[in-house]
This record gives structure tokens, C-alpha cells and sequence, in this order.
């Protein structure tokens, strides 16, 4: 789960993110790094790229490990720069019961202001998208029934009409999954309106949708899914702010700003552009088709005119 990831830290990948020599200040060398998900590699792999067209010497720590990981060895000055979610400050700031996430202008200030002040790190321009849980169906399902929001299939389900629910344990008990949904739109599926899968993946919970895999018509997803786009999926959404806005955003060192201050008009255009189809449709060639994300990154630069 998105919100949660900065948790499950391995202590093995932990010693493997600090084992090789920092190319911190000092060096010469910005370090770019990213966690382990197809999204961070993905948008790492984006700034490297950018970096290394402007002639900037990088160090790729790309796929160092889990947000707690990375997020520590930014702290202690070991990386410089890397992609976070402006909705994980909850969890770094331990305000998680604070509504202001829910607001991605609002939550970003907040997470923004918060790293400055205490941790001299800088939260750039966030991307317009956020990569929060969401609830999502076929195209055909959608227009058959009308359903484009959140509101819609709360009013669908409170008619009785057939629905089944893919979705991970994690995101059927946790407060900010399916309950969060629920409280705030006024439905409730029972156990047998549900298909609880092992695990959390949500590339399996879309695709059991898409089949109708044992009668299921709606599934757990991220908004920013792959698979969304290559099985051609319909996001409901969530117009009533069920959930934590996770907007991609670049983290900075306050120091390397400070060198480098340039960086900032060079990287904030980069997530200023993105948009939710960019993200799903290459995430898409990444998981899905299996290419390089450093070539998926490279090409997407160069279409939009980032790099020659």
C-alpha cells in the first residue's frame, strides 16, 4: 500500500543502500536514488537522464530499497535527491490523522514546510496526479451503468445491483482502504460482495476485474496503475476525498539546492508535466510489456522534449 510503504524497511537492502561510498557534497556528484516500485524507478530514471543531458555528473542509486530506507539515507546525507509522495509526510510527521492530506495543495504545504524547518529538505513542484488506493472498473461497466465516481457506485450498490470487489486483505481491513470508501460515501459491501486475494497486487485484482475472474466487476487499484491503461480500465472517482493525496514529488537536500540552485527551474518543469495517463501508460511498458525503465524514462524525455 502506498501509504504504507515507508514501513516494511529490510534490513539486508538497508546495508546494501549504505555499503557503497556516498556521492554526496562534496564529491562532484549529485545522487539520484529511488525506492524499489516500478513508479520510482520509472521517475529516478527520469531525473538521471535530465541531469546527465545538462551535463551533470551522477551517481544512480536507483532501486536502493523501501521509502524508510531511502528516506533515512536522505537524511543522513547519503543521497541528494529522490521521488516521495507528498501523502507519506503523514507518516513521517506521525500526523496521520490529519485531514489536511486529503488536500493535495493543502498536504504538500504542509509536508513542504515541515521537511524545510526541521530536516532542511526541499519538496519541489508536485506532478497533478496522486498515486493513492482507488476502486476501479471496466470501461463497458462503467458506461452500462453510469458510474464514473465514487458516488455513483455507492448509489449503485445501495440499489442492490450485482458487484464484487477484488481487492487485497490489507485493503479490505485497513481504515484507509475499502472502510475509508465506505464512511465517506455511505455504502458497505458484504463478505460475499467481496474476492479477497493474498497479497496486495494490484496488477491481479485489475485483471480479475477485467475477465470478471469469478463473477468480480470491481477492483482494489492505485490510481496510477499500469494496468489501468492496458486493460483499459475506468478509475471512479473520488470526488469526496476518501483518500490521502499522494502527488509525485522530487526531495532535495537543502544543501545541494544551495549549491546548485539551478535545479530547481531544470527539475520542477519535469513533474509540472506529468499527467495520471503518462504515469499509467508507461508504468504500463515497465510492468507490463517488461522494458528497461531507464529506456522507458529516456524515451519519454525525449518526446516531450526534455533532451535532444
Amino acid at each position: 500500500m502506498q501509504g504504507l510503504r515507508w514501513f516494511f524497511a529490510i534490513g539486508v537492502m538497508l546495508a546494501l543502500a549504505f555499503a557503497a561510498p556516498a556521492g554526496a557534497a562534496g564529491t562532484g556528484k549529485i545522487v539520484v536514488a529511488s525506492k524499489i516500485d516500478t513508479e520510482g524507478a520509472l521517475l529516478g530514471n527520469m531525473v538521471i537522464g535530465l541531469l546527465q543531458d545538462r551535463g551533470y555528473t551522477v551517481d544512480n542509486r536507483i532501486e536502493i530499497g523501501t521509502t524508510k530506507i531511502v528516506r533515512q539515507a536522505l537524511l543522513s546525507g547519503q543521497i541528494d535527491i529522490y521521488p516521495e509522495y507528498t501523502g507519506n509526510g503523514a507518516f513521517f510527521f506521525h500526523k496521520e490523522d490529519d485531514p489536511v492530506w486529503t488536500n493535495a495543495a493543502a498536504g504538500y504545504e504542509m509536508v513542504r514546510k515541515l521537511d524545510l524547518e526541521r530536516n532542511n529538505l526541499v519538496w519541489l513542484t508536485p506532478a497533478p496526479v496522486s498515486n493513492s488506493w482507488a476502486i476501479a472498473i471496466t470501461k463497458a461497466f462503467s458506461a452500462a451503468n453510469g458510474l464514473v465516481s465514487l458516488e455513483d457506485f455507492a448509489r449503485y450498490v445501495a440499489a442492490g445491483k450485482r458487484v464484487k470487489l477484488a481487492a487485497s486483505a490489507e485493503f479490505v481491513e485497513s481504515p484507509s482502504g475499502l472502510p475509508a470508501f465506505q464512511k465517506t460515501y455511505g455504502f458497505e459491501l458484504a463478505q460475499g460482495q467481496l474476492l479477497v486475494l493474498a497479497g496486495g497486487d494490484t496488477a491481479a485484482t485489475i485483471r480479475a476485474a477485467a475477465e470478471q475472474i469469478s463473477g468480480v466487476n470491481a477492483a482494489m487499484a492505485y490510481s496510477t496503475d499500469g494496468a489501468i491503461a492496458t486493460l483499459g480500465m475506468v478509475v471512479l472517482a473520488d470526488t469526496k476525498g476518501a483518500q490521502i493525496v499522494y502527488a509525485p514529488c522530487l526531495v532535495v537536500r537543502g544543501a545541494v539546492l544551495e549549491e546548485h540552485p539551478e535545479l530547481r527551474a531544470l527539475l520542477d518543469p519535469l513533474f509540472a508535466d506529468l499527467s495520471i495517463d503518462d504515469l499509467r501508460q508507461l508504468s504500463a511498458r515497465i510492468s507490463v510489456n517488461g522494458e528497461d525503465p531507464a529506456i522507458v524514462a529516456l524515451s519519454y524525455l525525449k518526446t516531450r522534449g526534455f533532451v535532444k
